[in-house]
């Protein structure tokens, strides 16, 4: 009789395991060097690490991050339906005005390690859920880490500070008092779709509390989510991270990410109603357009035929990720839009919109 080493629900799962742990393989094989003690490798990137916060003042991001708030502005922050944010700016930090709405940032953001510092308000009121409640998300409010008062707060474990929320508690309440500064630092891996819209590798999360480990690269089971584990649906790989407003008034400080993996181009999610205004159809030749489209928050161009989504690197600049076609869009003097300048590969055309 032979014996089987696997059944067939064990071959299943192992397969799921490794699709799920594919993004970090390819990671790791990209950084392996073949030729070990190779002296020909390229020298790792020099960066300045940061400076630690403290109470009283705040600390240097390291070099090369991206600065998402300072203390002194909200530019880099947009409502989520991308006009103006309406929170406040003071004293070198940012706070939620309750009622004004969840913000988002303005830049997209896939694999990333994000910093930011946040602090409840130094006299506490009521309890559990309702104690100094805020959230940071990614992937455009899908994915949520828990900011919340949990100093000698009790709640349920998967809703208090550090926990992912409605899936993961945190390993350990690592929180200090209400009013004092506290820190997040996030690992995020974005989760990867097929091009059919299948789940390929799920999003995972690793937290540190105030320098203290509460998640340990996570995989989600999807969006997070109050009563009910939502599946996943496919979206970019880049997406805004946003805090929330929950109706209370949470500061935050000292933000900034770290892209991780090689150099890409920089992304934005534009607002609807400023996209709306490139939709249309442009006239290449004769009897050939170029017809701009919007879906959800993108453009989508079609040419010769060919769907290609677009991606906004400023307000009136696109690019597409599977060929290298780029596409400006320009106004008349009256402020409408009017044509567009496209290349594919080389050179640049300009077609006038038709309609």
């Amino acid at each position: 009789m032979r014996t089987k080493l696997f059944e067939p629900g064990t071959c299943a799962l192992i397969a799921l395991v490794f699709a799920a742990l594919s993004p970090v393989v390819c990671a790791a094989q990209q950084r392996l060097n073949p030729l070990m003690h190779d002296r020909t490798e390229p020298q790792p990137r020099v960066v300045v690490p940061p400076a630690p916060s403290t109470q009283e003042q705040v600390g240097r991001p390291p070099s090369d991050a991206v600065v998402l708030f300072d203390g002194r502005d909200l530019s880099r922050w947009v409502s989520m339906d991308g006009s103006p944010a309406r929170w406040k700016v003071q004293d070198g930090y940012m706070e939620c005005v309750p009622g004004a709405g969840s913000i988002r940032t303005l830049q997209n953001f896939g694999d990333c390690q994000l910093h930011i510092e946040w602090a409840t308000p130094p006299t506490p009121k009521g309890t559990g859920q309702g104690r100094g409640n805020s959230g940071v998300f990614f992937g455009m409010d899908r994915y949520e880490v828990q900011v919340l008062d949990s100093y000698q707060n009790s709640t349920y474990a998967d809703g208090s500070a550090g926990a992912i929320y409605g899936q993961y508690p945190p390993m350990v309440n690592a929180s200090l008092p209400p009013g004092q500064w506290q820190t997040y630092d996030i690992v995020y891996i974005a989760p990867r779709f097929d091009s059919k819209g299948n789940l390929v590798s799920p999003a995972f999360i690793t937290v540190f509390h105030n320098g203290v480990l509460v998640q340990y690269h996570a995989p989600l089971t999807g969006p997070t989510s109050w009563l009910e584990r939502k599946p996943y649906e496919p979206h970019p790989e880049k997406l805004p991270i946003s805090l929330q407003d929950h109706g209370d008034p949470i500061r935050y400080r000292n933000i900034w990410v770290r892209e991780l993996g090689p150099p890409t181009r920089k992304e934005l999610t534009l607002p609807r109603a400023l996209l709306d205004t490139y939709a249309g159809v442009y006239e290449r030749g004769r009897n050939d357009t170029i017809e701009i489209a919007r879906h959800g928050d993108q453009l989508v161009a079609t040419l010769a035929k060919v769907r290609f989504p677009l991606f906004a690197e400023s307000e009136t600049k696109f690019f597409a990720k599977t060929v290298d076609l780029e596409i400006e869009f320009i106004k008349d003097a009256q402020g409408k839009v009017d044509r567009l300048v496209y290349s594919v590969g080389e050179g640049a055309s300009t077609c006038h919109k038709i309609k």
